[in-house]
This record gives structure tokens, C-alpha cells and sequence, in this order.
């Protein structure tokens, strides 16, 4: 990001390491399989989570326009630190999105409620931030909530491969839709699977994503080239 100058993009989704990486259990497919998601996701390999939170928004600060969208997304692990830091930097927060899973896996212990929603901020950089109000009113013909009851990722959004923390389009497409316009530049600094690429090509939108991991890299411009 260090490379790209000064309020170059238009709008920037961010899925960064949620931290659930702590040898817990969780349902995978009808079985039980470990929480990790990889050395990434790890609270042990980095020197200081705050510090590195601090650090990738205030570069995100500087690259997003004035006046344009953040979407971070995030659980109770890490969603609260990402809003202070948010705040420190002068983004503006517009709302938390609860995007509440339709199908979320069964708890393996039975001595809490069932975790079925993950959390999404909107902010944006300075005043007067587009928003798209008449295309998010006709999805269901009146003013659209903040939550968001939405399925998890569909399988066939999975057919190149396996990324543990991979977005649904539908959830992506309603972010881009409400917050940019066709031909505007939208940067993703954690790609993952590239699913806002995917999203992004499909309506005609510029796409920037940054992966550190080869594997998941590779899977992202798979998924990415394989739109027309």
C-alpha cells in the first residue's frame, strides 16, 4: 500500500485476521474440525495486534478519497480494537452492519448461544459520502436495515478452492453497489479468495487486492480471471 499515492482509491472492503486462531473446535461440513485458520490468523505472530491495526488503517486512511466508503469486517475478537483505531485516525463511522448467517454451524458445546452473525463497519474519510439509497431501497421495496440476514458462502463460490474465511458475493455485492460507482477504483488489502474482485469485475468496477499468502493469491486470480 506504502507504494500507491495519496487518495488514489474510491472505496476499500477489509477482512483482516479475526485472531479466532486459538486451537478451539468448530463444524466444518458435518464435522468437527480445528478453529485454526492459519499462522496468519495467529495473535503469537504478530509483535503487538494493536499496533498492527493502527498501522494498515492509517495507510488506508491516506490511499481512500475524501469523502469516500471503509467497509471492515470483523467479530468481538477484533471488531472493537479495528473502531477505536477507526476513530483515532478521523474515519467517520456510518453504521455496523450485523450480517446475521441464515445457516450458521451448531455448536459443538452446549454452554452458550449460538454464534450466527459477524459484524461489519461502514465509515467513511471526511464528509459527504456517496451512498446509493435508491438501489439498496429496491432490493426489498423500502429502506434497507442494518442487518442483514444473508446465507454463508453458496458451494458453487467454492469451486476453486478452499479459503477458511471466504465472503459470500451477495454480501460483497451489496457493499459495492451501495458505496461506488461503475469504473471506480475499489481496493482490497487482505484479498483472501478474492471475492471482491469477483464482485468488483462482475459490475464493472476497478480492482486492487493485495494477498500475502501464495496459496490463497493463486486461488484469488483463478476466481478473478475467470469472470468475462
Amino acid at each position: 500500500m506504502r507504494s500507491m499515492p495519496c487518495e488514489f482509491v474510491d472505496m476499500i472492503f477489509a477482512d483482516p485476521p479475526y485472531f479466532l486462531s486459538n486451537g478451539g473446535l468448530s463444524y466444518r461440513n458435518g464435522k468437527v474440525v480445528s478453529v485454526d485458520k492459519g499462522e496468519w490468523d495467529k495473535k503469537c505472530n504478530y509483535k503487538n495486534i494493536d499496533d498492527f491495526t493502527y498501522d494498515w488503517l492509517k495507510e488506508v486512511y491516506r490511499i481512500l478519497k475524501k469523502g469516500r466508503s471503509i467497509w471492515v469486517s470483523g467479530t468481538h475478537h477484533n471488531i472493537f480494537d479495528i473502531e477505536r483505531n477507526m476513530k483515532i485516525l478521523g474515519f467517520k463511522i456510518i453504521n455496523i452492519i450485523i450480517w446475521h448467517k441464515i445457516n450458521p454451524p451448531p455448536l459443538i458445546f452446549k454452554n452458550k448461544f449460538r454464534f450466527s452473525h459477524e459484524m461489519i463497519i461502514w465509515a467513511s474519510k471526511g464528509k459527504n459520502d456517496y451512498f446509493d439509497y435508491d438501489s439498496m431501497y429496491k432490493i426489498n421495496n423500502d429502506e434497507m436495515h442494518d442487518v442483514w440476514n444473508l446465507n454463508a458462502v453458496m458451494k458453487e463460490e467454492k469451486s476453486f478452492g478452499y479459503h477458511p474465511t471466504q465472503k459470500p458475493e451477495i454480501l460483497i455485492e451489496r457493499i459495492i453497489k451501495s458505496t461506488t460507482k461503475k469504473g471506480e477504483i475499489i481496493l482490497d488489502p487482505f484479498m483472501g479468495s478474492g471475492t471482491t474482485g469477483v464482485v468488483a469485475k462482475k459490475h464493472k468496477r476497478k480492482f486492487i487486492g493485495i494477498e500475502k499468502e501464495k496459496e490463497f493469491f493463486e486461488l484469488s486470480s483463478q476466481r478473478i480471471n475467470s469472470i468475462i
